[in-house]
Formats: structure tokens, sequence, C-alpha cells
């Protein structure tokens, strides 16, 4: 299950009932189609969700019970302080994502973490990374804490980004790109194959 916001929904149609979206979360689902007992693969993404929605529609994933439970958040509790003026404290979202994580380790499941990500593409938006900086802190501690895996988004693509151009993989500087969402998907199969097994393609 992929839990989330915008990046993870990828124009996931809802209700639909088994929509994946055009994103990381359908391409890591083809990839894994042709593992032995290819797993189900659940979007769970929802555009502008922040930590605390997260928290709030919890029992989506009880009620879906999944064994491998993957979330990616923050960007949105960051970008809301600056359009919206709604400022979300780091002590806040710690709390929040704690609580999450307290109920996915309850369940029995194991758990992923991805790091929110910024890819500036206007200068307005280099203000916003110091306050991402200090929710991605937050998620690499509750992975250390919790035991969960943490994919290093925001290294990884901005990494990527000084070769190809921000643009070229988030034009907005946050929803990314088919090259940006293939990234994800890449960076987080090479994590759940080192972690916890199996064939790729």
């Amino acid at each position: 299950m992929f839990f989330g916001d915008s990046v993870t929904q990828a124009n996931r149609q809802q209700p639909e009932v088994g929509a994946l979206g055009e994103g990381y979360v359908r391409i890591i689902a083809d990839e894994l189609a042709d593992v032995p007992a290819p797993p189900d693969v659940i979007n769970l993404g929802i555009g502008g969700n922040r930590v605390r929605d997260l928290r709030a529609r919890w029992g989506e994933v009880v009620a879906a019970r999944p064994d491998v439970l993957t979330i990616l958040v923050g960007i949105n509790d960051v970008w809301r302080h600056f359009d919206r003026d709604d400022y979300t404290p780091t002590d806040v979202f710690a709390d929040d994502f704690r609580a999450i994580l307290d109920d996915a380790v309850a369940s029995g499941g194991q758990v992923v973490l991805m790091e929110p990500f910024l890819l500036p593409v206007a200068d307005g938006q280099q203000a916003w990374l110091p306050e991402l900086r200090e929710k991605i802190d937050v998620v690499n501690d509750l992975g250390v804490a919790y035991g969960a895996p943490v994919v290093p988004l925001h290294q990884l693509l901005n990494e990527a980004a000084s070769e190809l151009g921000a643009g070229e993989l988030a034009p907005d500087g946050v929803h990314p790109s088919p090259l940006g969402h293939s990234l994800i998907a890449e960076a987080w199969l090479a994590e759940a194959s080192a972690r916890f097994g199996g064939r790729r393609r």
C-alpha cells in the first residue's frame, strides 16, 4: 500500500477501487506483476494531504491490512505555510507521524518511509528548503526509531536534477514528470529489493 498526497495519487481516479494512477505506484505495480505470487498494490494517495490528514484517515489502511505500507508525505505541510500561511510546526508534524507509525507497528505490517522532496524551479521555492529539511530530518529520525527503511528521495532527485534539470523531473518543483516518477519507482524498488528480497524484471 502507498499512502500519501498528490505525488502518490498521480491522477488516480476516486473512488474507483483498485485505481493506481499514472505515477510511481503504477510503475512499481507493473514491475512487480511478474514476480512469483505478485502482490496486490493499493494506491491511497489523495492530493493536498498533510500528515494530519493521513492520521485522520488511518482507518482506510486498517481496513486493507497491508503487509507493506509505504508513506510519502510532508511537502504540503511545508507548502501550505507559504501559500496559505498555514504552518505545521515540526513537533506537531513529528507527533502526527509518530502516531501513524505506532498504529502501523501495532498492526504487524512492515513500513517503508520516503523523504518528501522539492526540486526548486522558482526563486520563491528556495525559501521552503529550511523547513522542508526539518521535516526530512523527522522522517529519517522516525525511520531509525521504528526500524523502517527511508528512501532518500530529496537527495536522489536533487542529484538527478543537477544533471537533468529540475524542471525535467518536476515541472512545478513538486509534482513529478513521468521521468521523475520513474526515478521514484526505481528508488523504491531498489530499497524494497534490498529489504524484502524478491525478483525484479
